[in-house]
């Protein structure tokens, strides 16, 4: 479906089903040069298991207009802002990567909205080397398939995604091919600039989950870890063999591993 959040037309999966402001919400944050549809394989499994999904493209990502959002601040403001506009009180918020930090910023923020955290591969903190940050400026479609590559564990790199007809790498350089130019960048930078991870993490008072990756080279799990320890009631999950886009790469485990947390 698609709303008008700050004068701009926003596209948000609702996973095929009506949304109900009333139901169980889960608010889906997505990473650096993502979208909604790198949750395609829990907006549909989770909606049709009685949830109630919100998984926005934010502003200048796919299918949404606007520019890009360009601090994790700005973004934790812009989810709040859009749960109100779709008239939730709270929601169960799950954020991969950039997605994560948005989501404990969110937390701070607005606690009130907030019922639980899950992460995704996800940190305190993602600092971004300069060389990346580089190659996003100036060959944005390569810092993109460098990003899918090293993404991935050794199984993502095999053809064997779980939609018939995909696979991971070419479905992961796809997507982000879909974004307004310069959005890869902006998201990096904004995540290269969050420095407040940690205070965000020890002020959270709701449960946390964070679900790693053991492959991830973006973000290793030990970071991940830190942050789990960090939360006064969070708990820690790796998920074997997986790379850095756990969701999809080992989506029944990640399913699996969510469906108890979220009640």
């Amino acid at each position: 479906m698609k709303t008008m959040i700050n004068g701009d037309e926003i596209f948000i999966s609702t996973g095929g089903r009506e949304f109900d402001p009333k139901g169980k919400v889960l608010l889906f944050i997505h990473g650096s040069g993502q979208s909604h549809l790198s949750f395609a394989l829990q907006n549909r499994y989770f909606a049709n298991r009685g949830f109630q999904i919100l998984s926005p493209s934010m502003p200048g990502h796919y299918l949404s207009q606007g520019e890009a959002l360009t601090s994790i601040e700005d973004m934790a403001d812009w989810h709040a802002n859009l749960l109100d506009q779709m008239g939730v009180q709270d929601a169960v918020v799950i954020g991969h990567s950039q997605g994560g930090l948005i989501a404990l910023e969110m937390g701070r923020r607005h606690p009130s909205k907030v019922k639980k955290i899950v992460i995704l591969a996800s940190a305190m903190a993602i600092p971004v080397n300069d060389m990346l940050l580089n190659m996003a400026a100036e060959k944005e479609h390569k810092a993109a398939a460098a990003m899918v590559s090293w993404s991935h564990g050794q199984d993502g790199h095999k053809f064997d995604h779980s939609v018939p007809g995909q696979n991971h790498l070419g479905n992961g350089v796809e997507v982000m091919a879909q974004n307004k130019p310069g959005v890869l960048w902006t998201d990096l930078t904004a995540c290269n600039n969050y420095h407040e991870g940690e205070m965000a993490a020890k002020a959270l008072e709701c449960p946390v989950l964070c679900i790693l990756a053991e492959k991830d080279k973006m973000v290793p799990a030990k970071f991940g870890k830190m942050l789990a320890n960090t939360t006064t009631n969070g708990d820690c999950h790796i998920v074997k063999g997986a790379g850095h886009f756990v969701h999809s790469e080992k989506s029944i485990e990640t399913n699996a591993l969510m469906r108890p947390f979220l009640g």
